[in-house]
């Protein structure tokens, strides 16, 4: 496909921490299941405190433990122009969602979500930051996004599957 399926933005508050970390796994989950070339994956801050910084060394360290590689992502503020090019955008927490909600036109709120919503098994509702964390919350951060990126998978994966069954694409 030339064009992808579905264009995927992570956003949490500055974005050097959950989100890079969500762009991170989830685009080596989309390569592992050959789901690469259906889907676009980018991450924003609602804050635009990082601008072109790399991801936390934190999270990069704890994230290459787990064979991802954070290190050529760099942190952007979300721009208007998102609202309009991504299919969803999936936020960190409740706060993020709603600086989100504020900005973004009434006709395009149907594409915020919160990622917490993709966990399997795990009761939480957000993805909280570690950011003031010791190690051990940038774990918590990365168990819980391999788990909604898993939860995340399935709906690429019945999109793909949509789009093979569409009569356009016979």
């Amino acid at each position: 496909m030339s064009k992808p399926l579905l264009k995927i933005l992570f956003v949490c508050m500055g974005n050097i921490c959950r989100s890079p970390t969500a762009e991170g796994v989830f685009r080596q989950k989309l390569i592992d299941h050959d789901l690469d070339q259906y889907v676009l994956v980018d991450s924003a801050g609602t804050h635009n405190y990082h601008p072109g910084s790399p991801p936390d060394e934190r999270s990069q360290a704890h994230a290459v433990r787990r064979g991802y590689d954070l290190s050529a992502l760099r942190a952007r503020a979300v721009h208007d122009g998102d609202f309009e090019s991504f299919d969803l955008l999936l936020t960190m927490d409740w706060d993020n969602r709603a600086l989100l909600e504020e900005r973004c036109p009434k006709s395009l709120q149907h594409k915020i979500r919160g990622f917490a919503e993709f966990l399997q098994k795990t009761p939480a509702t957000v993805i909280p930051d570690p950011y003031y964390e010791g190690a051990e919350g940038f774990e918590q951060v990365l168990d819980l996004v391999e788990e909604a990126s898993d939860g995340l998978l399935q709906l690429v994966r019945r999109e793909v599957e949509r789009a093979k069954l569409s009569p356009q694409n016979r």
